[in-house]
């Protein structure tokens, strides 16, 4: 596991796309109240993983649910992770636009496993029960991989790691 996620660091090809991702989110956020609020400097910590449990705890409950004979309030849970997706996206991109090269090429490859699970769950919830337990085992699969890549972000590369204590008000 660990040489999968190592690998994403080597992964130059995304480099000339998450530069200018990065520069182009730069320059709509700026370092200001809209950085400050989006990166945490309020709370003291980031937003992005405390807002990440919402889809995560919403799409594994949701399957919980559909187990137990409760497929309706199963659609629900997915609904409620899917509203909270767009927050956490925005979040996780202010964080990305921060980042250095190796931990961007990481970044992207744990957007694009999101951005998949995110698709899958929106299926799931579009389709017939069997169906729908293909798609949400699809995005559990995918939400997971995005999630380790995520850890390895934060954990292994130390993105964000006392960066929002920069963006503290000045007094």
């Amino acid at each position: 596991m660990k040489r999968i996620l190592d690998a994403a660091e080597s992964l130059r090809a995304l480099d000339p796309t998450s530069t200018a991702l990065a520069r182009g989110l730069r320059k709509v956020i700026g370092r200001g109240t809209a950085d400050r609020l989006l990166r945490g400097a309020w709370l003291g910590h980031p937003v992005h993983p405390l807002l990440v449990t919402l889809p995560i705890g919403a799409w594994v409950s949701s399957v919980v649910l559909d187990l137990t004979g409760q497929p309706e309030a199963a659609r629900r849970l997915v609904t409620i992770g899917l509203v909270a997706t767009p927050p956490t996206v925005l979040t996780g991109l202010a964080e990305f636009s921060g980042l250095d090269r190796k931990q961007r090429r990481v970044g992207m490859v744990h957007a694009a496993a999101n951005t998949v699970a995110a698709s899958c769950f929106l299926a799931a919830n579009r389709s017939s029960r069997g169906a729908a337990r293909a798609w949400t085992a699809a995005g559990l699969l995918a939400v997971s991989a995005g999630g380790a890549l995520g850890g390895h972000l934060s954990y292994a590369q130390g993105a964000g790691v006392h960066r929002w204590s920069t963006l503290e008000p000045r007094g």
